[in-house]
């Protein structure tokens, strides 16, 4: 079992970085996969990036890559999005999602209840 909680959203300006934490708990962090995804309002959950358990394999939306970084200190038991050059259009809830490996929301077990986003023009 995993619980996970993120931290770290806000308001930012466009142009602006922020750093996301997804704390957690449960003994088996350090050998599941982990993701981020993101909701906007009315719109569908969508992948941002994945880490393997190691840190050692990495994914990313295409749009995205560049911009975002995803991380982990498994030692922590932590996972980190860094995001930089933020835009408008990047508002949304962020979630941590661990326990599965690839772009589909339904392909993971496991979910932080969610950070709000908000990126100022």
């Amino acid at each position: 079992q995993v619980q996970l909680v993120e931290s770290g959203g806000g308001l930012v300006q466009a142009g602006g970085s922020l750093r996301l934490s997804c704390a957690a708990s449960g003994r088996t962090f350090s050998s599941v996969a982990m993701g981020w995804f993101r909701q906007a309002p009315g719109k569908e959950r969508e992948f941002v990036a994945g880490i393997s358990w190691s840190g050692g394999d990495t994914l990313y939306a295409a749009s995205l890559k560049g911009r975002f970084t995803i991380s982990r200190d498994n030692a922590e038991n932590t996972g980190y999005l860094e995001m930089k050059s933020l835009k408008p259009e990047d508002t949304a809830v962020y979630y941590c999602a661990a326990g599965g490996w690839g772009t589909s929301p339904s392909l993971y077990y496991y979910w932080g209840q969610g950070t709000q986003i908000t990126v100022s023009s």
